[in-house]
């Protein structure tokens, strides 16, 4: 089992490593199925390095936001927007909204996506850090 783990590791880290973005401190992130309904909706670049609170938010996204919001926050046609996205700016909406979001669930108001429900088993820490993780992949694409 392991060795499928290396062996699928060192393809998607080739694969990336391909994929270089002319800019050399970010890489371009493209969902393989954005070709398809439930494609990714946003071209989103991801820093080279996060900060260790973002790093520890990646993980948290992807284990509770991803399946909805896309691999980094990119969307899901059908199914949920971007998070990269000028709408989701700090100004527009900050770090309350999201906390808010992920504990009382949110009525669909700027998206066709619907109501987006509580989301089960993250604390305002995990949230925290989710926020920290979007964040920086909102500033590595020109949101602030």
């Amino acid at each position: 089992m392991r060795s499928i783990i290396v062996v699928a590791a060192l393809l998607v880290g080739g694969g990336v490593g391909y994929a270089l973005w002319p800019n050399a401190s970010q890489t371009p992130q493209s969902d393989p199925a954005s070709n398809f309904e439930g494609g990714a909706l946003a071209d989103v670049l991801v820093p080279e390095t996060l900060s260790q609170n973002a790093q520890i938010g990646q993980l948290g996204y992807e284990a509770k936001c991803a399946a909805c919001h896309s691999a980094n926050a990119a969307g899901q046609d059908g199914v949920a927007p971007p998070l990269v996205h000028i709408i989701y700016e700090p100004s527009h909406h900050g770090d309350e909204a999201f906390q808010r979001a992920t504990e009382l669930g949110v009525r669909g108001h700027h998206w066709p996506f619907g109501d987006m429900p509580p989301v089960e088993g993250v604390t305002r820490a995990d949230v925290t850090m989710i926020i920290a993780y979007i964040r920086e992949l909102q500033r590595a694409n020109g949101i602030n």
